[in-house]
């Protein structure tokens, strides 16, 4: 039986996370690493191989992917499941936002949105799921956002793409839950990464802090604990779920 001490261990579990070269990626991956799992970073960012050498030269492989497309992601899924002899979790954490008057919104930017925010934690989570539906195990946990929930001005596409992550969490827990393979989502509010600092600063920062009851933005670090919590075993009984760490925003 699990301890306190180790009910959050992920010791012996091998950990894929997309976007892992930067923001709430990197923040997951340096977590699950702390708390004894090996981590794959997926990124289309070359400079994911030196971050994962850089992060633990034994415990982290990075691999070049794009998870826009099914054949890049099917090879990267096959090279990090050949590399660490097994996987137990994904994190969906690739995401990109373009913001535009509804009205305005480019078919371009909308495209690019779904391709990396839905196709993506798609075609992600079939490549893995593969692999936990023959183990008999797994946890995939998807990024989702506080936007997939409410409507936000000039979020059209993300709004979208983000809302259809929940619902594909949603059936995937429903569909693979018998297999005991766990799917959940999060949902942040803005998180401070280096793209949300820019995003959100000065007087416009100050107006949405005034409409989230604790006053402040995430941290990547609030949610590399979330994730770490339902990608262990102490998260055993929830799937399907949609843990909202939003400061409660969406409360009001």
């Amino acid at each position: 039986m699990l301890t306190r001490q180790n009910e959050c261990s992920l010791q012996g579990k091998v950990a894929v996370i997309t976007g892992g070269a930067a923001g709430i990626g990197l923040a997951i991956a340096e977590r699950y690493l702390q708390n004894g799992a090996q981590v794959v970073l997926l990124d289309r960012a070359p400079a994911v191989q030196q971050i994962a050498q850089q992060l633990d030269a034994q415990s982290a492989l990075g691999i070049v992917a794009d998870v826009t497309d099914k054949a890049s992601v099917t090879q990267a899924v096959a090279e990090a499941k050949a590399h660490f002899g097994r996987l137990d979790v994904l994190v969906n954490s690739a995401g990109i936002v373009l913001l535009h008057p509804a009205e305005e919104v480019p078919e371009d930017a909308w495209d690019s949105t779904m391709a990396v925010n839905l196709k993506g934690v798609f075609l992600t989570s079939q490549a893995v799921g593969h692999y936990f539906l023959r183990q008999g195990s797994g946890s995939i946990i998807n990024l989702a956002s506080q936007a997939g929930m409410v409507a936000l001005p000039n979020h059209l596409a993300y709004c979208a793409s983000k809302a259809g992550v929940i619902g594909l969490t949603q059936v995937l827990a429903l569909e693979w839950g018998p297999q005991n393979v766990r799917v959940n989502a999060i949902s942040p509010t803005v998180v401070l990464t280096e793209l949300g600092r820019k995003a959100w600063s000065g007087e416009v920062a100050e107006q949405m802090k005034q409409k989230i009851p604790l006053r402040r933005f995430a941290e990547p670090q609030d949610i590399a604990a979330s994730a770490l919590f339902l990608a262990s075993d102490a998260a055993s009984m929830i799937t399907g779920a949609n843990l909202v760490v939003d400061g409660g925003y969406t409360i009001q």
